[in-house]
């Protein structure tokens, strides 16, 4: 049975928000941002009339302001996103149980079997094409523009909406009609709507991806699809294999009951500083910060040791970089932090600009792997064991109160609990060059 997937993102969320609790703001180019003194002083969220004059998240107050001199900043609201967040999917809830949420704003709806709970649609549900039975675009059009209109009012925030047979293409049609619009991509008719459009556009093609595709002449999501199997293969693995799958509409990836536990995968931290980081010392010092949050917090996950480092890097004209490297099963913050700096050292040499760094660790044992001889002579156990000694430590006693040296060196980052804090920023999803 051909499924009915609805991709709903809640528009400018943050300045959305911001907007429906301040009145006052309405109209105005606002940008939601964080504390400059706490060095997150970060553009995080943008209204629509901020857009309009370039200001772009990631990017510092300073660079907003000069761009709209005009722009309104306020700081987070966290508590009250969530909280609206919940409301939103409480809507979600009236119309279908399998909701999968896609970060706080954003959620995929299967309301295949559903249909019925939604108001009464006066023209024909079904169309025929080449002897094939398909849902009209209406109908379609009708179960999308309801979420939106039922979100609108009761939530009074706005939600863009993408309408489709499958979880990839529903998502890239929420991005077709912002804000505040339904989009329709239909068995019938997806590739006349899609297959023209960049490649980059599809769900899962980071910077890396886009780059390698379009070296390879793969430059929109037609061509993708069209692409041949084996040299897709070479060229990336088994990801190629899912990349021409989502390009031909092929996905069949299910949408998860609303109270469905995802897995975890992967555990990172990203953080964006207000200077750019401009030597290789600095980048290590806060690759070293960000790990000693990430190993805890592998650590207190229970999932056992990680083999996968991830390094991701954007620079000061926010463009996005992503690189990984296989290593042995390890919870270490040296460790992690040491393969996360040695990707950085071979892919950038100075001069460079980074304002954002990320470290994330995927791959995960359950507990299942066995030191060889080698590395039990290495002390691994030891390591690990200190490493949790000092966990317990800065629980009782304060993040601050044992630090490693080179953190120390910048007495600033000796208070900068990253994992307390939890300042995880968003990246685009991308594939790895090298996973096979």
């Amino acid at each position: 049975m051909e499924r009915i997937i609805i991709h709903s993102d809640l528009n400018n969320f943050y300045a959305s928000v911001e907007r429906r609790f301040n009145p006052s703001l309405v109209g105005k180019p606002v940008a939601v941002c964080g504390n400059k003194e706490e060095r997150h002083g970060i553009v995080l969220a943008k209204s629509e009339e901020a857009k309009k004059f370039g200001v772009k998240t990631g990017e510092t107050i300073w660079q907003a302001k000069r761009k709209c001199p005009d722009l309104v900043t306020v700081p987070p609201h966290f508590d009250e996103y969530v909280k609206i967040s919940r409301e939103v999917r409480a809507i979600y809830a009236r119309y279908t149980d399998l909701i999968e949420s896609y970060g706080i704003d954003e959620c995929w709806l299967d309301v295949t079997h559903s249909t019925l709970l939604f108001p009464e649609y006066d023209g024909d549900k079904y169309i025929e094409e080449n002897g094939e039975k398909h849902f009209s675009e209406g109908f379609l059009r009708h179960l999308g523009d309801t979420i939106r209109n039922a979100v609108k009012k009761e939530a009074e925030v706005t939600v863009s909406c993408g309408v489709s047979f499958n979880k990839v293409y529903a998502k890239l049609g929420s991005d077709l009609k912002k804000p505040d619009g339904t989009s329709v991509i239909s068995k019938a008719h997806y590739k006349q709507v899609i297959y023209g459009l960049p490649v980059e556009e599809l769900l899962y093609v980071g910077n890396a991806t886009k780059e390698k595709l379009r070296a390879m002449g793969l430059t929109t999501i037609g061509k993708l699809a069209a692409a041949d199997d084996d040299k897709m293969y070479k060229a990336f693995g088994k990801v190629g294999q899912t990349l021409l799958k989502n390009a031909r509409g092929e996905d069949d990836d299910p949408v998860r009951h609303m109270d469905e536990k995802r897995e975890i995968k992967s555990i990172g931290n990203s953080c964006t500083y207000a200077d750019d980081l401009t030597d290789l010392r600095r980048v290590k010092r806060f690759l070293y910060v960000l790990s000693e949050s990430v190993a805890a917090r592998l650590r207190e996950s229970e999932r056992g040791l990680a083999d996968t480092v991830h390094l991701w890097v954007r620079d000061s004209n926010l463009n996005d970089f992503t690189f990984q490297k296989k290593v042995r099963h390890t919870a270490l913050c040296g460790e992690i932090a040491e393969h996360a700096y040695s990707l950085f050292e071979k892919n950038f040499r100075p001069p460079f600009k980074v304002r954002s760094l990320g470290v994330t660790v995927s791959g995960f044992d359950s507990g299942s792997s066995q030191l060889t001889f080698d590395e039990a002579c290495g002390n691994y156990k030891k390591r690990e064991a200190v490493e949790r000694c000092v966990d317990e430590i800065r629980k009782k006693h304060g993040y601050d109160k044992l630090q490693r040296g080179i953190v120390a060196e910048e007495p600033n980052e000796m208070h900068d609990d990253v994992k307390s804090t939890h300042l995880i920023k968003p990246a685009k999803i991308d594939y790895p060059d090298d996973e096979k």
